[in-house]
């Protein structure tokens, strides 16, 4: 079993229920286990501004499934939510699920970037996965807690339960 980490965000159809139905649904993954779930975060979009704030969170999974089955089984929960790729980037949506870390591996392929190409610049990504695992280690040897030191939080904030 490895250990992930996969990043939820949402801001479109009640993105709170989004996040909530996908936690459930990542629960039910074959060959998986939910070891943990961060606090919900309600954080500015990264781009274009004229659309709602995301619902963002982090969930810890211990996994069987190879990194693209894990990738694929990610991609039907974020279709069965409604969720419809178009060629906009950063645009709002019903779910986005990111596949953050796969254990230490580095893995670089035309479906698949680990660790998330992004991940390390982004406070709604960084905060919540400090939350679960503030030991943390990068696979570049980075340590969590000193991104998290200098990330800007400053459009980021914890929502209550």
């Amino acid at each position: 079993m490895t250990e992930v980490f996969i990043a939820l965000g949402a801001n479109l159809a009640e993105p709170r229920s989004q996040l909530l139905k996908a936690i459930e649904a990542l629960q039910h993954l074959p060959e998986s286990e939910l070891l943990s779930c961060s606090p919900l975060y309600s954080s500015s979009p990264m781009g274009p501004q004229d659309q709602p704030d995301y619902i963002n969170a982090v969930v810890r999974l211990k996994t069987s499934l190879q990194p693209h089955v894990l990738l694929d089984a990610m991609q039907r929960i974020e279709l069965e939510q409604g969720r419809v790729r178009k060629d906009e980037r950063w645009g709002p949506r019903t779910l986005d699920l990111d596949l953050l870390l796969y254990g230490q591996q580095i893995i670089q392929d035309e479906r698949l970037t680990v660790p998330h190409y992004g991940m390390t610049q982004r406070a709604f990504v960084l905060v919540p996965l400090f939350d679960i695992a503030p030991a943390l280690t990068l696979p570049d040897g980075r340590q969590l807690a000193e991104l998290v030191a200098v990330c800007d939080r400053s459009t980021l904030f914890r929502l209550s339960d």
